[in-house]
């Protein structure tokens, strides 16, 4: 079964509402050469995650012995890298039977036919999930591209003990937000709540997610790009102003100039995600126990949603042979009490997996959060309420944009709009020059 490039993802978008079991002809776990498997199987799979060997083990020794089911890790690089390499070796009919693909990759491997359909393979697995956080795997359709592995539910960090000294209140609506910065400018002028940082796409597609955005949509056989929609222009122009005015600064994230800030108490708080407590041990490591986390501000405060930053998921491609067997490993490694506990002592992740939140290495708070005992209990209630996403086949484009126009914004403080827009036209483009129809 052959379809275009656009057609191959639209289609599956049409699933929901056609109620068929889009794509199983083009490659799904039920096809001849993927299905019921005799005798033992050897199974290849590419990631990037640190330790995933040893969590592995943790298979070949247990239920994969039992089932005759061999897996071996192949280490590789991260990002755009990874995409690249599965789609040069898809092209040439090698790629391996499973991969690590972040979210906002999933699309542009869907549209490009190298993940399988593994819907009928994965069990009870969604059942051990988020909505919002599933979705991300099922592009919103029928069927199953992946099983979430971890993921990163974003947060409010602060200074606990500055902002007692300051007088501020932790804000629980964005405009309480803008009137702390102001409020600590005018008390500490040196001193800024935090940065808007143009050196990482991730936080501002959180944030727009968490208002509504829906970057990417299909709409017939067409993909339909909202980027600039209105919630994307809310948070631009709300950052942007911030920034303009003078409330919070403007320096990029992850500089000796930012870990500075942050270990002497000249940025106070970091709009940030689950994972923050590592990066804050490297970067402000005189601060340790300092620190608390609150959930991220709301737009309204009738509204409990956070966005996503961050966060990748298991895939079967549609090159392996043992699709059925594929599927059954990577629903045991994301959700199987043991191999989630392994995960997060191995690899460091956060697990997607709800169960796994709230038991194993996640029943004491991180050592740099030892002062709040209930962190990960706070966490895994933020993280029931992440919103739904929408990624597209041509994120990197949309990401490169983002860092190119928003990085000339925030240095030059002018208009953030105006850089979505931007985001919005260059991303259009980009999906017609690679054939896809795109609507009006």
């Amino acid at each position: 079964m052959r379809y275009t490039k656009h057609r191959r993802l639209v289609s599956s978008a049409l699933a929901v509402t056609l109620g068929a079991t889009t794509l199983a002809a083009c490659g799904s776990s039920s096809d001849d050469d993927g299905g019921a498997r005799s005798g033992p199987v050897s199974l290849t799979y590419w990631t990037w995650a640190p330790g995933m060997d040893k969590v592995v083990d943790l298979w070949n020794e247990g239920p994969g012995k039992k089932e005759q089911i061999k897996v071996t890790v192949k280490k590789q690089a991260s990002g755009d890298t990874l995409v690249t390499k599965i789609l040069t070796a898809h092209k040439a009919g090698k790629a391996p039977d499973l991969v690590q693909a972040e979210y906002q990759a999933l699309p542009t491997l869907v549209s490009n036919d190298a993940l399988a359909d593994i819907s009928k393979d994965v069990g009870d697995a969604k059942s051990k999930f988020a909505d919002g956080v599933w979705q991300q795997t099922t592009l919103g359709t029928d069927a199953v591209y992946a099983v979430p592995q971890d993921i990163g539910p974003m947060m409010f960090y602060y200074r606990e003990d500055l902002f007692e000294e300051y007088g501020l209140t932790v804000p629980t609506t964005w405009d309480e937000f803008a009137d702390t910065a102001r409020k600590l400018k005018k008390k500490s002028p040196k001193t800024d709540l935090t940065t808007f940082s143009a050196n990482d796409s991730g936080l501002f597609a959180g944030l727009a997610q968490q208002a509504g955005a829906q970057w990417w949509t299909t709409s017939g056989d067409q993909w339909k790009v909202g980027i600039s929609d209105d919630a994307t222009k809310k948070v631009a122009e709300f950052w942007g102003g911030l920034v303009k005015e003078g409330a919070i600064d403007n320096q990029p994230m992850y500089t000796p100039a930012w870990n500075k800030a942050l270990n002497t108490g000249k940025q106070i708080a970091w709009v940030s995600a689950v994972w923050a407590p590592g990066t804050l041990n490297t970067a402000a490591p005189d601060t340790k126990g300092k620190w608390a986390m609150a959930p991220l501000p709301q737009w309204t405060e009738q509204e409990n949603r956070t966005g996503s930053w961050g966060g990748s998921s298991t895939g079967v491609t549609t090159d392996s042979g043992n699709k059925e067997a594929a599927a059954e490993f990577a629903a045991w490694l994301n959700t199987d009490g043991d191999a989630l506990n392994a995960l997060a002592k191995e690899s460091g992740i956060y697990p997607a997996s709800t169960s796994a939140q709230l038991s194993g290495a996640f029943t004491t708070p991180p050592e740099y959060f030892s002062n709040q005992p209930d962190f990960y209990k706070k966490a895994a209630e933020i993280a029931q309420t992440t919103a739904p996403s929408a990624w597209g086949p041509n994120v990197n484009v949309a990401y490169t944009t983002f860092k190119d126009a928003f990085g000339a914004a925030a240095k030059n403080r002018s208009d953030f709009v105006a850089a979505v827009d931007t985001m919005q036209q260059d991303t259009v483009a980009d999906l017609k020059k690679q054939g896809f129809e795109v609507a009006p």
